[in-house]
């Protein structure tokens, strides 16, 4: 009895450990198939850059300081050619490739390496340094064009191929997930929700591929986060569809241009979303709607919370404004909002944020010791918006600042925003005229906010 008892343990013994060969030997290639399968399909699609541009240096480096030029003069500039190595992605069969603005921005000259051994000239068609996106095209037909997927339907913990020529080496391909979605505030573009992975990125894989499973283009390879200049697991893409809207915007219009809507919104903080009987902080408040425009026009208004624009969530106040710009003016988008607690949605049709960052009414400073020679006017939302201006900033904009002036010898420059004169808040145009009438004296106080700061300068003549 016990020999058979022996026998049939050992019988199911052999018997389990052949089928958790034969589960592995299954499990094996299909790991590697899916991978093998989405390179096969994006590598064909990615190319090799290579940028040259012509730069003037300075021989003498010190020739800009006085007690050397004395000496030395100012030396004659020198051209030096400037190369640069990265990667491109062709979105069109006939001959569109999308890379970064970074690779091929300035550049003289442009040279493609296809996947199959070629290489052709490329003309740049257009950039857009404010996504770091550019579209270059080759005199080519019949190319291998990616097939491109919806980035908004991504999920943290998808796989991911990066594909590039990191370091000039063709045809790379590394493994990784996306660790982050919506990743912003990180100060490389002005327009950010980038899609963060751990699949190494390296130097000469800005503008390559990022797929997923299936080999279509999630996103264009951009940037990485690290102290020693390598691949440490936190590299940036930007979405694929606002890649295409940049390539959409320049095939249609010859320039990038982008929607405006003309509200300006805040964070809601808990204590907002208490008194407001919100449920969560997600969305964001709209504190102004600017006569005239789109919003307005739609029925948007002070006090309503913005959940969503055309079917992509609002997280925050900043996301408003990425929304917007991957809209083409004149196309009509719905916007979900809640107003009085209760739910709607209002169609919008974008206006061209090109258009509304012309100042309205502009003002040019005469006889004032102090800010003669400049030329301001209000702040609007176009301009808000395309210089990050935040919405609790009140004053007026400087739109310009002539040579040679006492607001040039002050230290005023274009964009500043003039907030306050001699303590008096300045809140309009209006205002500002009633404050210039008022300085009086060799000194005076102008509140400034410059690049996200506020600064004080103290003028005196």
């Amino acid at each position: 009895m016990q020999k058979i008892i022996n026998a049939g343990l050992v019988g199911f013994l052999i018997f389990f450990i052949f089928t958790c060969a034969a589960q592995a030997q299954e499990l094996q290639p299909s790991e590697k198939n899916w991978v093998q399968a989405a390179a096969e399909k994006a590598l064909p699609s990615v190319v090799n850059i290579a940028s040259s541009k012509k730069v003037k240096v300075n021989p003498f480096p010190f020739s800009s300081d006085p007690f050397f030029r004395d000496f030395f003069g100012r030396g004659v500039p020198q051209e030096r050619i400037q190369r640069a190595l990265g990667s491109g992605v062709i979105v069109s069969e006939n001959g569109i490739i999308v890379t970064n603005n970074h690779v091929v921005g300035g550049a003289d000259e442009v040279e493609v390496f296809t996947s199959d051994g070629r290489n052709f000239p490329a003309k740049i068609i257009g950039t857009d340094p404010q996504s770091d996106v550019a579209v270059i095209k080759i005199d080519a037909k019949g190319l291998p064009a990616i097939k491109t997927a919806d980035s908004s339907k991504l999920h943290i913990g998808d796989f991911v191929l990066a594909v590039g020529n990191p370091f000039g080496l063709q045809q790379t391909v590394t493994h990784g997930i996306i660790s982050a979605l919506g990743r912003s505030g990180l100060g490389i573009t002005d327009y950010e929700n980038f899609i963060q992975t751990d699949a190494p990125i390296n130097p000469g894989n800005s503008g390559g591929a990022l797929v997923n499973t299936k080999g279509e283009l999630i996103g264009l390879n951009t940037a990485i986060l690290s102290q020693s200049g390598g691949s440490v697991g936190i590299g940036f893409a930007i979405p694929v569809n606002l890649v295409m809207g940049v390539v959409r915007s320049i095939e249609k219009t010859g320039k990038v241009v982008r929607g405006w809507m003309g509200v300006s919104a805040q964070e809601i903080t808990p204590q907002i979303a208490k008194a407001m009987g919100l449920e969560t902080t997600r969305g964001a408040l709209v504190v102004e709607v600017e006569n005239g425009s789109p919003a307005q026009k739609a029925g948007i208004k002070q006090g309503d919370v913005l959940v969503s624009i055309n079917g992509n969530e609002v997280r925050d106040a900043s996301s408003i404004r990425l929304y917007i710009s991957e809209v083409l003016p004149g196309t009509k988008v719905p916007v979900r909002l809640i107003r009085n607690g209760k739910t709607l949605t209002v169609n919008v049709t974008m206006g061209d944020l090109s258009k509304a960052q012309n100042a309205g009414e502009k003002y040019t400073v005469k006889d004032n010791r102090f800010l003669e020679g400049a030329t301001v006017s209000d702040l609007t939302s176009g301009i808000r918006e395309t210089l990050k201006i935040a919405d609790n900033i009140k004053g007026v904009v400087t739109v310009s600042v002539q040579e040679n002036t006492p607001a040039a010898s002050m230290g005023i420059r274009p964009s500043d925003v003039i907030v306050q004169i001699n303590g008096m808040k300045i809140g309009n145009l209006s205002e500002f005229k009633q404050a210039l009438k008022k300085m009086q004296g060799r000194k005076a106080t102008i509140g400034i906010y410059r690049q996200g700061m506020l600064m004080t300068m103290t003028l005196v003549r």
